[in-house]
Protein backbone atom coordinates (compact mmCIF):
# COMPACT_ATOMS: atom_id res chain seq x y z
CA UNK A 1 0.00 0.00 0.00
CA UNK A 2 1.25 3.26 -0.88
CA UNK A 3 0.58 6.87 -0.54
CA UNK A 4 0.02 9.30 -3.14
CA UNK A 5 0.61 12.50 -3.03
CA UNK A 6 -1.68 14.96 -2.16
CA UNK A 7 -2.61 17.62 -5.02
CA UNK A 8 -5.17 20.29 -4.50
CA UNK A 9 -8.00 20.25 -7.16
CA UNK A 10 -7.09 23.29 -9.63
CA UNK A 11 -10.64 24.24 -10.54
CA UNK A 12 -11.73 24.28 -6.11
CA UNK A 13 -13.08 27.71 -5.34
CA UNK A 14 -11.41 29.41 -2.87
CA UNK A 15 -13.46 29.47 0.46
CA UNK A 16 -14.94 32.79 1.01
CA UNK A 17 -13.89 34.51 4.05
CA UNK A 18 -15.94 35.42 6.99
CA UNK A 19 -16.42 38.93 7.55
CA UNK A 20 -13.54 40.39 10.06
CA UNK A 21 -15.24 42.98 11.97
CA UNK A 22 -18.12 41.36 12.71
CA UNK A 23 -16.00 37.95 13.69
CA UNK A 24 -13.62 39.84 15.83
CA UNK A 25 -16.06 41.15 18.36
CA UNK A 26 -17.49 37.68 18.95
CA UNK A 27 -16.79 36.15 22.27
CA UNK A 28 -16.42 32.55 20.76
CA UNK A 29 -14.15 31.04 18.54
CA UNK A 30 -14.83 31.10 15.27
CA UNK A 31 -12.76 28.23 12.78
CA UNK A 32 -13.17 27.87 9.32
CA UNK A 33 -11.47 25.36 6.85
CA UNK A 34 -10.99 23.82 3.81
CA UNK A 35 -12.70 20.43 2.42
CA UNK A 36 -8.78 18.86 3.95
CA UNK A 37 -9.02 20.65 7.00
CA UNK A 38 -7.04 23.17 7.04
CA UNK A 39 -7.41 26.34 8.94
CA UNK A 40 -7.94 29.05 6.90
CA UNK A 41 -9.77 31.33 9.49
CA UNK A 42 -9.88 32.12 13.29
CA UNK A 43 -10.92 34.78 15.48
CA UNK A 44 -8.86 36.29 18.53
CA UNK A 45 -11.27 33.83 20.60
CA UNK A 46 -9.01 31.16 19.46
CA UNK A 47 -5.94 32.34 21.33
CA UNK A 48 -7.88 33.71 23.79
CA UNK A 49 -9.68 30.22 24.33
CA UNK A 50 -7.33 27.45 23.37
CA UNK A 51 -3.76 29.53 24.48
CA UNK A 52 -2.56 28.78 20.40
CA UNK A 53 -1.62 32.00 18.38
CA UNK A 54 -3.74 32.48 15.64
CA UNK A 55 -0.42 33.29 13.01
CA UNK A 56 0.24 29.98 14.18
CA UNK A 57 -2.70 27.84 13.91
CA UNK A 58 -3.24 29.00 10.47
CA UNK A 59 -2.68 26.82 7.76
CA UNK A 60 -2.17 24.00 10.04
CA UNK A 61 -4.33 21.07 9.88
CA UNK A 62 -6.76 20.77 12.46
CA UNK A 63 -7.08 17.32 12.92
CA UNK A 64 -3.24 18.12 14.70
CA UNK A 65 -5.55 19.77 17.60
CA UNK A 66 -7.94 16.57 17.89
CA UNK A 67 -7.46 13.96 20.77
CA UNK A 68 -6.21 10.39 18.23
CA UNK A 69 -8.91 8.86 19.85
CA UNK A 70 -11.93 11.27 18.78
CA UNK A 71 -10.28 12.32 15.42
CA UNK A 72 -12.57 8.76 13.69
CA UNK A 73 -15.79 10.05 15.60
CA UNK A 74 -14.94 14.16 14.77
CA UNK A 75 -14.64 13.49 11.27
CA UNK A 76 -17.84 11.62 11.16
CA UNK A 77 -19.75 14.12 12.81
CA UNK A 78 -19.61 14.11 16.25
CA UNK A 79 -19.47 17.65 17.31
CA UNK A 80 -18.03 16.60 20.85
CA UNK A 81 -14.44 16.11 21.12
CA UNK A 82 -10.91 16.65 22.85
CA UNK A 83 -8.89 19.43 21.62
CA UNK A 84 -5.07 19.91 22.33
CA UNK A 85 -4.72 23.01 24.88
CA UNK A 86 -1.41 25.40 24.74
CA UNK A 87 -0.56 23.65 28.15
CA UNK A 88 -0.64 20.68 26.15
CA UNK A 89 -3.79 19.73 27.94
CA UNK A 90 -6.81 18.03 26.18
CA UNK A 91 -10.35 19.61 26.90
CA UNK A 92 -13.74 18.86 26.09
CA UNK A 93 -15.02 21.32 23.45
CA UNK A 94 -18.09 21.20 20.93
CA UNK A 95 -17.57 22.48 17.41
CA UNK A 96 -20.57 21.73 15.23
CA UNK A 97 -18.86 22.46 11.44
CA UNK A 98 -21.29 23.14 8.85
CA UNK A 99 -20.01 22.51 5.50
CA UNK A 100 -20.32 24.69 2.17
CA UNK A 101 -20.61 22.71 -0.92
CA UNK A 102 -19.81 23.77 -4.67
CA UNK A 103 -22.61 23.49 -7.68
CA UNK A 104 -20.78 19.79 -7.74
CA UNK A 105 -21.97 19.36 -4.06
CA UNK A 106 -18.22 18.89 -3.45
CA UNK A 107 -17.56 20.20 0.09
CA UNK A 108 -15.15 23.77 -0.56
CA UNK A 109 -15.11 24.81 3.63
CA UNK A 110 -16.19 24.06 7.04
CA UNK A 111 -16.97 26.79 9.52
CA UNK A 112 -18.39 26.42 13.00
CA UNK A 113 -18.00 28.31 16.51
CA UNK A 114 -15.70 26.54 19.23
CA UNK A 115 -16.66 26.48 22.87
CA UNK A 116 -15.27 24.75 26.05
CA UNK A 117 -17.30 22.24 28.08
CA UNK A 118 -17.21 22.97 31.59
CA UNK A 119 -16.32 20.37 34.28
CA UNK A 120 -19.54 19.28 34.91
CA UNK A 121 -20.50 18.64 31.99
CA UNK A 122 -17.45 16.83 30.78
CA UNK A 123 -18.37 14.18 33.12
CA UNK A 124 -21.59 14.11 31.74
CA UNK A 125 -19.76 13.79 27.66
CA UNK A 126 -17.41 10.72 29.20
CA UNK A 127 -20.44 9.03 30.02
CA UNK A 128 -22.25 9.85 26.75
CA UNK A 129 -18.53 8.91 24.74
CA UNK A 130 -18.68 5.61 27.22
CA UNK A 131 -22.95 4.46 26.10
CA UNK A 132 -21.64 5.49 22.28
CA UNK A 133 -18.81 2.97 22.85
CA UNK A 134 -20.63 0.68 24.43
CA UNK A 135 -23.39 0.56 21.38
CA UNK A 136 -20.41 -0.32 19.64
CA UNK A 137 -19.92 -3.06 21.47
CA UNK A 138 -23.04 -4.64 20.53
CA UNK A 139 -22.11 -4.51 16.92
CA UNK A 140 -21.51 -8.36 15.78
CA UNK A 141 -18.13 -6.66 14.41
CA UNK A 142 -15.18 -4.26 14.19
CA UNK A 143 -16.45 -0.76 13.06
CA UNK A 144 -13.39 1.00 11.16
CA UNK A 145 -12.12 3.59 9.29
CA UNK A 146 -8.55 3.89 7.54
CA UNK A 147 -6.78 6.71 5.00
CA UNK A 148 -4.01 5.86 2.84
CA UNK A 149 -0.90 6.37 4.37
CA UNK A 150 -2.07 6.82 7.96
CA UNK A 151 -3.58 2.99 8.41
CA UNK A 152 -6.81 3.00 10.71
CA UNK A 153 -7.82 6.52 12.07
CA UNK A 154 -10.95 4.28 14.00
CA UNK A 155 -11.85 1.01 15.65
CA UNK A 156 -14.54 0.00 17.62
CA UNK A 157 -13.32 -1.70 20.79
CA UNK A 158 -14.33 -5.38 19.13
CA UNK A 159 -11.22 -5.71 17.45
CA UNK A 160 -9.67 -6.41 20.55
CA UNK A 161 -12.17 -9.73 21.27
CA UNK A 162 -12.05 -10.83 17.33
CA UNK A 163 -8.58 -10.55 17.00
CA UNK A 164 -7.19 -10.10 20.25
CA UNK A 165 -5.08 -6.73 19.28
CA UNK A 166 -5.87 -3.58 21.30
CA UNK A 167 -7.02 -0.87 19.51
CA UNK A 168 -3.78 0.92 20.32
CA UNK A 169 -1.68 -1.82 18.90
CA UNK A 170 -4.07 -2.34 15.85
CA UNK A 171 -3.71 1.71 15.16
CA UNK A 172 0.33 2.04 16.10
CA UNK A 173 1.26 0.71 12.92
CA UNK A 174 -0.29 1.96 8.99
CA UNK A 175 0.83 -1.52 8.10
CA UNK A 176 -1.08 -3.50 10.77
CA UNK A 177 -3.92 -4.55 8.18
CA UNK A 178 -1.38 -5.45 5.77
CA UNK A 179 0.58 -7.29 7.91
CA UNK A 180 -1.95 -9.65 9.32
CA UNK A 181 -4.02 -10.52 6.46
CA UNK A 182 -3.24 -14.21 5.35
CA UNK A 183 -0.57 -14.61 2.98
CA UNK A 184 -3.14 -16.58 0.50
CA UNK A 185 -5.38 -13.73 0.39
CA UNK A 186 -3.52 -10.95 0.56
CA UNK A 187 -3.16 -10.50 -3.05
CA UNK A 188 -6.78 -10.35 -4.41
CA UNK A 189 -7.59 -8.20 -1.13
CA UNK A 190 -5.16 -5.67 -2.64
CA UNK A 191 -6.45 -5.28 -5.45
CA UNK A 192 -9.46 -4.60 -4.23
CA UNK A 193 -7.82 -2.26 -1.40
CA UNK A 194 -5.61 0.08 -3.81
CA UNK A 195 -8.90 0.41 -5.97
CA UNK A 196 -10.68 1.98 -2.98
CA UNK A 197 -7.92 4.14 -2.44
CA UNK A 198 -7.54 5.29 -6.00
CA UNK A 199 -11.21 5.44 -6.62
CA UNK A 200 -12.74 8.63 -8.74
CA UNK A 201 -16.16 8.57 -7.05
CA UNK A 202 -17.36 7.10 -3.63
CA UNK A 203 -19.06 3.22 -3.97
CA UNK A 204 -19.73 0.10 -1.13
CA UNK A 205 -18.02 -3.25 -1.91
CA UNK A 206 -17.47 -6.14 -0.19
CA UNK A 207 -14.68 -8.77 0.13
CA UNK A 208 -14.59 -12.28 2.48
CA UNK A 209 -10.63 -12.76 3.69
CA UNK A 210 -8.71 -13.99 6.26
CA UNK A 211 -6.85 -12.36 9.20
CA UNK A 212 -4.48 -14.06 11.39
CA UNK A 213 -4.88 -12.93 14.97
CA UNK A 214 -2.61 -12.49 17.83
CA UNK A 215 -3.16 -16.07 18.98
CA UNK A 216 -1.99 -16.82 15.63
CA UNK A 217 -5.92 -18.43 15.03
CA UNK A 218 -7.09 -17.91 11.47
CA UNK A 219 -10.66 -15.82 11.87
CA UNK A 220 -12.37 -15.56 7.85
CA UNK A 221 -14.27 -11.79 8.19
CA UNK A 222 -16.41 -10.40 5.53
CA UNK A 223 -15.82 -7.07 5.03
CA UNK A 224 -18.33 -4.51 4.37
CA UNK A 225 -16.56 -1.43 3.25
CA UNK A 226 -17.09 1.92 1.42
CA UNK A 227 -14.76 4.48 -0.34
CA UNK A 228 -15.52 7.60 0.76
CA UNK A 229 -14.13 10.32 -2.14
CA UNK A 230 -13.94 14.02 -1.57
CA UNK A 231 -12.04 16.42 -3.63
CA UNK A 232 -9.12 17.31 -3.06
CA UNK A 233 -7.87 14.87 -0.36
CA UNK A 234 -6.90 11.23 0.00
CA UNK A 235 -9.80 8.74 -0.31
CA UNK A 236 -10.06 7.21 2.70
CA UNK A 237 -12.20 4.07 4.06
CA UNK A 238 -14.70 2.71 6.36
CA UNK A 239 -16.61 -0.39 7.04
CA UNK A 240 -17.60 -3.34 9.16
CA UNK A 241 -15.71 -6.43 10.10
CA UNK A 242 -17.68 -9.40 10.67
CA UNK A 243 -16.70 -12.59 12.01
CA UNK A 244 -17.98 -15.66 9.75
CA UNK A 245 -15.26 -18.15 10.58
CA UNK A 246 -17.83 -20.44 11.80
CA UNK A 247 -19.85 -20.40 8.44
CA UNK A 248 -16.53 -20.96 6.26
CA UNK A 249 -15.92 -23.55 8.48
CA UNK A 250 -19.24 -25.29 8.13
CA UNK A 251 -19.47 -24.35 4.45
CA UNK A 252 -15.73 -26.22 3.90
CA UNK A 253 -17.00 -29.46 5.87
CA UNK A 254 -19.45 -29.24 3.52
CA UNK A 255 -17.44 -29.88 0.54
CA UNK A 256 -15.56 -32.43 2.64
CA UNK A 257 -18.94 -34.20 2.75
CA UNK A 258 -20.07 -33.53 -0.35
CA UNK A 259 -17.01 -35.38 -2.04
CA UNK A 260 -18.41 -38.35 0.29
CA UNK A 261 -21.42 -38.03 -0.87
CA UNK A 262 -21.08 -37.64 -4.11
CA UNK A 263 -19.20 -41.48 -3.95
CA UNK A 264 -22.17 -42.97 -2.89
CA UNK A 265 -24.62 -41.01 -5.32
CA UNK A 266 -22.37 -41.34 -8.34
CA UNK A 267 -23.87 -44.75 -9.48
CA UNK A 268 -27.21 -42.57 -9.50
CA UNK A 269 -25.88 -39.61 -11.85
CA UNK A 270 -27.71 -37.18 -9.48
CA UNK A 271 -26.53 -33.60 -8.46
CA UNK A 272 -25.55 -32.47 -5.06
CA UNK A 273 -27.12 -29.16 -3.59
CA UNK A 274 -26.80 -27.69 -0.03
CA UNK A 275 -28.49 -24.68 0.99
CA UNK A 276 -27.54 -22.50 3.81
CA UNK A 277 -30.86 -20.43 4.25
CA UNK A 278 -29.30 -18.41 6.90
CA UNK A 279 -27.34 -16.59 4.46
CA UNK A 280 -29.09 -17.74 1.43
CA UNK A 281 -25.99 -19.56 0.00
CA UNK A 282 -26.72 -22.58 -2.31
CA UNK A 283 -23.78 -24.69 -2.79
CA UNK A 284 -24.29 -26.98 -6.24
CA UNK A 285 -22.36 -29.71 -7.94
CA UNK A 286 -20.70 -29.96 -10.89
CA UNK A 287 -23.28 -32.87 -11.83
CA UNK A 288 -25.88 -30.15 -10.90
CA UNK A 289 -24.35 -28.30 -13.32
CA UNK A 290 -24.52 -30.55 -15.88
CA UNK A 291 -28.18 -31.89 -15.39
CA UNK A 292 -28.95 -28.03 -16.67
CA UNK A 293 -26.42 -27.18 -18.88
CA UNK A 294 -24.86 -24.77 -17.37
CA UNK A 295 -20.66 -24.54 -17.70
CA UNK A 296 -18.13 -25.07 -14.99
CA UNK A 297 -17.65 -27.31 -11.52
CA UNK A 298 -18.91 -26.98 -8.01
CA UNK A 299 -20.04 -23.51 -7.61
CA UNK A 300 -21.62 -21.53 -4.38
CA UNK A 301 -24.56 -19.16 -5.62
CA UNK A 302 -24.78 -16.31 -3.30
CA UNK A 303 -28.38 -15.73 -3.86
CA UNK A 304 -29.80 -19.40 -3.56
CA UNK A 305 -33.61 -18.39 -4.43
CA UNK A 306 -32.30 -16.16 -7.39
CA UNK A 307 -30.72 -18.67 -9.16
CA UNK A 308 -33.02 -21.34 -9.08
CA UNK A 309 -35.89 -18.77 -10.11
CA UNK A 310 -34.10 -18.42 -12.92
CA UNK A 311 -33.77 -22.33 -13.65
CA UNK A 312 -37.63 -23.21 -12.95
CA UNK A 313 -39.87 -22.93 -15.60
CA UNK A 314 -42.77 -20.20 -14.86
CA UNK A 315 -45.37 -22.52 -15.35
CA UNK A 316 -44.05 -24.27 -12.57
CA UNK A 317 -42.71 -21.70 -10.47
CA UNK A 318 -45.77 -21.10 -7.87
CA UNK A 319 -46.48 -25.84 -7.61
CA UNK A 320 -42.55 -25.81 -6.38
CA UNK A 321 -42.87 -22.65 -4.05
CA UNK A 322 -45.76 -24.05 -2.61
CA UNK A 323 -44.36 -27.72 -1.60
CA UNK A 324 -40.88 -25.94 -0.57
CA UNK A 325 -43.06 -24.02 1.76
CA UNK A 326 -45.18 -26.69 3.27
CA UNK A 327 -42.14 -28.60 3.97
CA UNK A 328 -40.30 -25.61 5.74
CA UNK A 329 -43.70 -24.96 7.66
CA UNK A 330 -43.08 -28.32 8.95
CA UNK A 331 -46.26 -30.15 7.24
CA UNK A 332 -44.34 -32.28 5.04
CA UNK A 333 -41.43 -34.62 6.14
CA UNK A 334 -39.44 -34.21 3.24
CA UNK A 335 -39.20 -32.51 0.39
CA UNK A 336 -39.91 -33.87 -3.37
CA UNK A 337 -40.89 -31.89 -6.44
CA UNK A 338 -41.05 -32.03 -9.79
CA UNK A 339 -40.68 -29.26 -12.43
CA UNK A 340 -39.47 -28.23 -16.13
CA UNK A 341 -36.15 -25.87 -15.77
CA UNK A 342 -33.88 -23.90 -18.71
CA UNK A 343 -31.54 -25.95 -19.91
CA UNK A 344 -28.43 -23.78 -21.24
CA UNK A 345 -29.24 -25.77 -24.60
CA UNK A 346 -32.19 -23.63 -24.93
CA UNK A 347 -34.53 -26.33 -24.03
CA UNK A 348 -36.80 -27.45 -21.18
CA UNK A 349 -36.23 -30.59 -18.91
CA UNK A 350 -37.81 -32.36 -16.60
CA UNK A 351 -35.91 -32.78 -13.64
CA UNK A 352 -36.81 -33.69 -10.10
CA UNK A 353 -35.98 -31.84 -6.83
CA UNK A 354 -35.25 -33.13 -3.69
CA UNK A 355 -34.16 -32.71 0.03
CA UNK A 356 -34.61 -32.52 3.44
CA UNK A 357 -34.23 -29.66 6.07
CA UNK A 358 -32.99 -28.91 9.44
CA UNK A 359 -34.52 -27.22 11.94
CA UNK A 360 -33.14 -25.18 14.97
CA UNK A 361 -35.74 -23.92 17.52
CA UNK A 362 -38.63 -24.87 15.10
CA UNK A 363 -36.28 -22.64 12.52
CA UNK A 364 -35.02 -23.92 8.81
CA UNK A 365 -31.70 -23.14 8.99
CA UNK A 366 -30.45 -25.37 6.42
CA UNK A 367 -31.56 -27.84 3.36
CA UNK A 368 -29.52 -30.53 1.37
CA UNK A 369 -30.65 -33.26 -1.10
CA UNK A 370 -29.64 -33.58 -4.76
CA UNK A 371 -31.70 -32.75 -7.81
CA UNK A 372 -32.11 -35.73 -11.03
CA UNK A 373 -33.23 -35.61 -14.43
CA UNK A 374 -36.04 -37.35 -15.09
CA UNK A 375 -35.31 -38.11 -18.76
CA UNK A 376 -32.69 -40.32 -17.62
CA UNK A 377 -34.97 -42.35 -15.22
CA UNK A 378 -36.14 -44.94 -17.55
CA UNK A 379 -39.63 -45.63 -16.18
CA UNK A 380 -40.21 -41.32 -15.83
CA UNK A 381 -40.18 -40.93 -19.45
CA UNK A 382 -41.53 -42.54 -22.66
CA UNK A 383 -38.92 -43.59 -24.87
CA UNK A 384 -41.70 -43.74 -28.24
CA UNK A 385 -43.43 -40.27 -27.55
CA UNK A 386 -40.70 -38.41 -24.93
CA UNK A 387 -43.70 -37.99 -22.45
CA UNK A 388 -43.41 -38.10 -19.18
CA UNK A 389 -44.47 -41.24 -17.69
CA UNK A 390 -46.53 -43.23 -14.96
CA UNK A 391 -44.15 -42.21 -12.10
CA UNK A 392 -43.47 -38.75 -12.84
CA UNK A 393 -47.48 -37.94 -13.10
CA UNK A 394 -48.38 -40.27 -9.98
CA UNK A 395 -45.37 -37.74 -8.62
CA UNK A 396 -47.02 -34.37 -9.80
CA UNK A 397 -50.51 -35.46 -8.98
CA UNK A 398 -49.66 -36.15 -5.05
CA UNK A 399 -48.36 -32.67 -5.35
CA UNK A 400 -51.67 -30.82 -5.90
CA UNK A 401 -53.86 -33.52 -3.43
CA UNK A 402 -51.16 -32.52 -1.11
CA UNK A 403 -51.84 -29.26 -1.32
CA UNK A 404 -55.04 -29.29 -2.21
CA UNK A 405 -55.35 -30.88 1.84
CA UNK A 406 -53.06 -27.68 3.00
CA UNK A 407 -55.20 -25.38 2.17
CA UNK A 408 -58.44 -27.13 3.01
CA UNK A 409 -56.98 -28.03 6.79
CA UNK A 410 -55.22 -24.24 7.25
CA UNK A 411 -58.31 -22.10 5.20
CA UNK A 412 -61.98 -22.29 4.60
CA UNK A 413 -61.62 -25.29 2.32
CA UNK A 414 -63.04 -23.16 -0.46
CA UNK A 415 -60.35 -22.62 -3.30
CA UNK A 416 -60.97 -19.95 -5.68
CA UNK A 417 -61.21 -21.02 -9.76
CA UNK A 418 -58.07 -19.76 -10.27
CA UNK A 419 -56.42 -21.57 -7.64
CA UNK A 420 -53.54 -24.51 -7.85
CA UNK A 421 -55.69 -26.52 -5.81
CA UNK A 422 -58.13 -26.79 -8.90
CA UNK A 423 -57.74 -29.58 -10.85
CA UNK A 424 -59.25 -32.57 -13.03
CA UNK A 425 -57.25 -35.50 -14.16
CA UNK A 426 -58.28 -37.10 -17.90
CA UNK A 427 -57.86 -41.01 -18.73
CA UNK A 428 -57.66 -41.46 -22.55
CA UNK A 429 -58.00 -44.81 -24.31
CA UNK A 430 -57.80 -44.74 -28.41
CA UNK A 431 -60.30 -46.17 -30.09
CA UNK A 432 -59.59 -48.90 -32.27
CA UNK A 433 -55.84 -48.84 -31.79
CA UNK A 434 -55.53 -52.62 -32.32
CA UNK A 435 -57.42 -52.44 -35.48
CA UNK A 436 -54.93 -49.95 -36.72
CA UNK A 437 -51.73 -52.25 -35.77
CA UNK A 438 -53.61 -55.31 -37.21
CA UNK A 439 -54.57 -53.86 -40.21
CA UNK A 440 -51.33 -51.70 -40.88
CA UNK A 441 -48.41 -52.44 -38.57
CA UNK A 442 -47.01 -51.79 -35.41
CA UNK A 443 -44.53 -49.55 -37.42
CA UNK A 444 -47.97 -47.83 -37.77
CA UNK A 445 -49.54 -48.08 -34.56
CA UNK A 446 -46.18 -46.28 -33.00
CA UNK A 447 -46.45 -43.49 -35.39
CA UNK A 448 -50.05 -42.70 -34.49
CA UNK A 449 -48.97 -42.83 -31.04
CA UNK A 450 -46.85 -39.88 -31.54
CA UNK A 451 -48.97 -38.17 -33.79
CA UNK A 452 -51.71 -38.67 -30.75
CA UNK A 453 -48.78 -36.95 -27.84
CA UNK A 454 -48.01 -34.26 -29.89
CA UNK A 455 -52.09 -33.19 -30.42
CA UNK A 456 -52.40 -33.57 -26.83
CA UNK A 457 -49.72 -31.28 -26.13
CA UNK A 458 -51.19 -28.66 -28.51
CA UNK A 459 -54.63 -28.92 -26.70
CA UNK A 460 -53.21 -28.11 -23.37
CA UNK A 461 -51.66 -25.26 -21.74
CA UNK A 462 -47.98 -25.03 -20.43
CA UNK A 463 -48.99 -25.97 -16.67
CA UNK A 464 -50.42 -29.10 -17.58
CA UNK A 465 -48.85 -32.13 -17.54
CA UNK A 466 -49.04 -34.91 -20.58
CA UNK A 467 -48.56 -38.55 -19.83
CA UNK A 468 -48.30 -42.19 -21.33
CA UNK A 469 -49.07 -44.64 -19.02
CA UNK A 470 -49.51 -47.56 -21.23
CA UNK A 471 -49.75 -48.60 -24.69
CA UNK A 472 -52.22 -46.53 -26.31
CA UNK A 473 -53.37 -44.99 -22.80
CA UNK A 474 -52.37 -41.60 -21.80
CA UNK A 475 -53.26 -38.68 -19.04
CA UNK A 476 -53.62 -35.32 -18.56
CA UNK A 477 -53.28 -33.45 -15.58
CA UNK A 478 -55.47 -29.55 -15.71
CA UNK A 479 -54.21 -27.38 -13.00
CA UNK A 480 -55.77 -24.56 -11.97
CA UNK A 481 -59.43 -25.19 -13.61
CA UNK A 482 -62.69 -25.97 -12.75
CA UNK A 483 -64.82 -28.17 -13.30
CA UNK A 484 -66.59 -26.80 -16.14
CA UNK A 485 -63.72 -25.30 -17.97
CA UNK A 486 -62.07 -29.15 -17.19
CA UNK A 487 -65.28 -30.60 -19.18
CA UNK A 488 -65.04 -28.62 -22.23
CA UNK A 489 -61.48 -28.78 -22.11
CA UNK A 490 -61.39 -32.90 -22.50
CA UNK A 491 -64.61 -32.35 -25.29
CA UNK A 492 -61.71 -29.92 -27.58
CA UNK A 493 -59.50 -32.99 -26.86
CA UNK A 494 -61.81 -35.60 -27.95
CA UNK A 495 -62.56 -33.25 -31.12
CA UNK A 496 -59.08 -32.89 -32.25
CA UNK A 497 -58.10 -36.33 -31.54
CA UNK A 498 -60.97 -37.74 -33.67
CA UNK A 499 -59.76 -35.64 -37.05
CA UNK A 500 -58.16 -38.09 -39.75
CA UNK A 501 -54.10 -39.04 -38.98
CA UNK A 502 -51.78 -39.20 -42.40
CA UNK A 503 -49.09 -41.90 -41.87
CA UNK A 504 -47.20 -42.63 -44.76
CA UNK A 505 -49.94 -43.42 -47.80
CA UNK A 506 -52.90 -44.17 -45.03
CA UNK A 507 -55.20 -42.27 -43.49
CA UNK A 508 -55.88 -43.35 -40.34
CA UNK A 509 -58.98 -42.49 -37.49
CA UNK A 510 -59.06 -43.23 -34.27
CA UNK A 511 -59.96 -40.85 -31.99
CA UNK A 512 -60.51 -41.68 -28.07
CA UNK A 513 -62.87 -42.27 -24.86
CA UNK A 514 -61.93 -40.02 -22.20
CA UNK A 515 -62.95 -40.35 -18.70
CA UNK A 516 -62.71 -36.68 -16.00
CA UNK A 517 -62.20 -37.06 -12.29
CA UNK A 518 -62.13 -33.45 -11.22
CA UNK A 519 -60.33 -32.37 -7.59
CA UNK A 520 -64.22 -31.32 -6.72
CA UNK A 521 -64.67 -34.35 -5.71
CA UNK A 522 -62.52 -34.28 -3.37
CA UNK A 523 -60.64 -37.78 -3.57
CA UNK A 524 -57.92 -38.59 -0.65
CA UNK A 525 -55.03 -40.91 -2.92
CA UNK A 526 -53.56 -40.47 -6.18
CA UNK A 527 -55.06 -43.68 -6.96
CA UNK A 528 -58.18 -42.76 -5.78
CA UNK A 529 -58.63 -40.43 -9.47
CA UNK A 530 -56.79 -42.86 -11.18
CA UNK A 531 -59.52 -44.90 -10.14
CA UNK A 532 -62.65 -43.27 -10.99
CA UNK A 533 -61.06 -41.63 -14.15
CA UNK A 534 -60.94 -44.70 -14.92
CA UNK A 535 -64.19 -46.11 -14.27
CA UNK A 536 -65.78 -42.76 -16.37
CA UNK A 537 -63.58 -43.78 -19.22
CA UNK A 538 -65.02 -47.34 -19.19
CA UNK A 539 -68.38 -45.68 -19.27
CA UNK A 540 -67.70 -43.27 -22.47
CA UNK A 541 -66.37 -45.91 -24.36
CA UNK A 542 -69.53 -48.59 -23.62
CA UNK A 543 -71.47 -45.36 -24.29
CA UNK A 544 -70.16 -44.27 -27.02
CA UNK A 545 -70.15 -40.86 -25.32
CA UNK A 546 -66.72 -39.38 -25.91
CA UNK A 547 -66.26 -37.89 -22.51
CA UNK A 548 -67.33 -38.78 -18.84
CA UNK A 549 -67.05 -37.13 -15.90
CA UNK A 550 -67.36 -38.93 -12.64
CA UNK A 551 -69.86 -37.60 -10.49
Amino acid sequence: MYTPPISRQPCMPTPPAPSAKLLQLLPEAVVQTDALWEITYLNPAWHKLTGHSVEAALGRSLLEFVHPDDIGTMRSGMPVFRLRFADADYRWVRLQLHPETDAAERVISRQGVLIEITEVTEQVLVEVRQRFLRLLETIDGVVWEAEIGVGNTFLSPQVERLFGYSVEEWRADPGFWRAHVHPDDLAQALVIDDAAYNATHSYAYEMSYRLIAKSGKVVWVRDLCRAVVEPGRPNRMIGLMIDVTQQKNTELELVRSENRYSLATRGSNDGIWYWNLRTDALHVSGRFHQIVGLAGGDHVHDGGWRFLEKLIDPEDRARVQAAYRRHLAGLSPNFSVDFRAFHGAGRLVWVNWRGLAEFEDGIAVRMAGSLSDLAERGSSYDALTNLPGRPLFRDRLAQLIALQQSEAANGDGMPTRDSATMFAVLLLDLNRFKMVNDTYGHHVGDQLLQQVARRLESCVRAVDLVARMSGDEFNVLLESIDPAEASERAHQIAAALAEPYVIGSHTVISGASIGLASSASRLATVDDYLREADNAMYRAKSQSLGVCVFQ
